[in-house]
């Protein structure tokens, strides 16, 4: 047996969270190595639609030691990305260790963690876990056999890569929007199977969604003041793009943007199986839900701007028109309609049955605060509102990072400042 490759700290996962651990612990002097199964960024590389951009303003494509040049608010695509995060690598040279997969993590002597690789075993004090929210593909027990194309987004590259016909996309959160969008401007027939969303607008008043959630100190929010932390977490990704350009109508992917381009709204995926799929009939709820929540948002933004004395500084508010779906059909039989192809925007699950610690929830995720794990040493990194509302983004990553390895080099949490004002019930949801 060969024997274990020693070192302080064992990072697992090159993606930009695991990128922004390394840079403060080259900074702290700490000995560590960064494993990743394929190249930086891999997931970027070949788990991404070809025309995605980042759903952030360039402003908040922000890490330890490192800002992307060029207009703040303009959107960076993942090709660009993937060019960022290997400069940064480069800049503070990351020790970083590719096309080694990481099978197991165990316990190991004297107060050590061992990491088992395809390639050997590293023996450290500490463990970083940096492998980001998205675990393996996520497939509804609904999906049966089919008689057409069946593939999860994480597939999806382009409209010219599937087969001929119309399109069934399941799923209205983000990349189910966005690739809709993209499938009917490219003349396909789309159905859009929508079940809970987040609707937002792409600008209000003239100013960048992003920005408002920044000003009006949503992104800061932590967890812990939230009503419903399992809820938060569960938020679905917002219905926006980060397309080039400003102009609101052609920029947004809504569900009234969408069908106003020929996409046909239905409810909830409830079944699929041969040529037949079935739909649940709650499309008129849901859309008036989320349509509430985007409303309620928009009147916090109201009141910060007139609080703030803003209202001379930004545009008059104008909001979305509310989405009128037709009545659903609860069945369609694909191969009538012309749909040859299902596109399955159904998520991620978590994928940690290689961890062999005590540190996960019984759905597979990570049990953590702000980072620390129930094993001494052990952290996570990266995952949707692990702390603050802004986690799950590129530009979030930077503030777990930081508390991270200041508890990891010092043994305790940093002091959150008092920066956050006074929040209503309302506006705590």
């Amino acid at each position: 047996m060969t024997a274990p490759q020693h070192t302080d700290t064992v990072v697992v996962g090159a993606g930009h969270a695991g990128l922004a651990v390394s840079r403060l612990l080259t900074r702290a002097r700490r000995d560590h190595v960064v494993l990743d199964r394929g190249r930086v960024a891999e997931r970027w590389r070949t788990e991404r639609w070809d025309s995605l951009h980042l759903l952030t303003p360039r402003w908040m494509t922000r890490l330890p030691g490192w800002e992307v040049d060029g207009d703040p608010d303009s959107f960076l695509s993942a090709a660009r990305l993937v060019d960022e995060l290997e400069r940064y690598a480069a800049s503070f040279d990351a020790p970083v260790v590719t096309g080694v997969a990481v099978t197991r993590l165990t316990s190991g002597p004297a107060a050590t963690y061992d990491v088992h690789t395809t390639v050997g075993t590293w023996r450290a004090r500490s463990v970083v876990l940096a492998t980001g929210p998205h675990g393996r593909p996520f497939v509804p027990a609904s999906v049966g056999p089919a008689e057409v194309d069946v593939i999860h987004s994480s597939r999806y590259r382009n409209p010219s890569r599937l087969q001929a016909g119309g399109v069934l996309v399941v799923g209205a959160s983000a990349s189910g929007a966005q690739s809709a969008d993209e499938l009917a401007r490219s003349g396909r027939e789309v159905v859009l199977a929508v079940g809970r969303h987040t609707r937002m607008p792409r600008r209000y008043r003239g100013m960048d969604l992003f920005w408002w959630l920044d000003a009006t100190g949503r992104l800061a929010r932590t967890i812990d003041e939230v009503p419903d932390p399992a809820a938060a977490r569960r938020e679905p990704s917002l219905q926006v793009v980060g397309r080039p350009g400003t102009d609101p109508v052609e920029s947004a992917v809504d569900l009234a943007a969408l069908q106003a381009r020929g996409v046909r709204l239905t409810g909830r995926l409830r079944g699929l199986a041969g040529h037949t799929a079935t739909f649940g009939d709650e499309l008129a709820t849901v859309t008036a839900d989320a349509d509430r929540r985007m409303h309620r948002f928009l009147d916090t933004v109201d009141r910060f701007v007139e609080g703030a004395g803003l209202a001379h500084e930004v545009l008059p508010p104008v909001r979305p028109a509310a989405v009128r779906p037709a009545r659903p059909r609860p069945r369609v039989d694909l191969r009538a309609e012309g749909i040859r192809t299902v596109v399955l925007a159904t998520g991620f699950r978590p994928d940690t049955g290689w961890v062999d610690l005590p540190i996960t929830e019984p759905d597979g995720s990570f049990r953590q605060r702000r980072g620390v794990t129930d094993a001494p040493g052990v952290y996570v990194v990266g995952q949707r509102f692990q702390h603050r509302r802004d986690s799950g983004f590129i530009d979030g990553a930077r503030h777990d990072a930081s508390a991270l390895v200041h508890h990891l080099t010092v043994g305790a949490m940093p002091v959150e400042s008092d920066r956050r004002r006074a929040l209503t019930v309302e506006e705590r949801s």
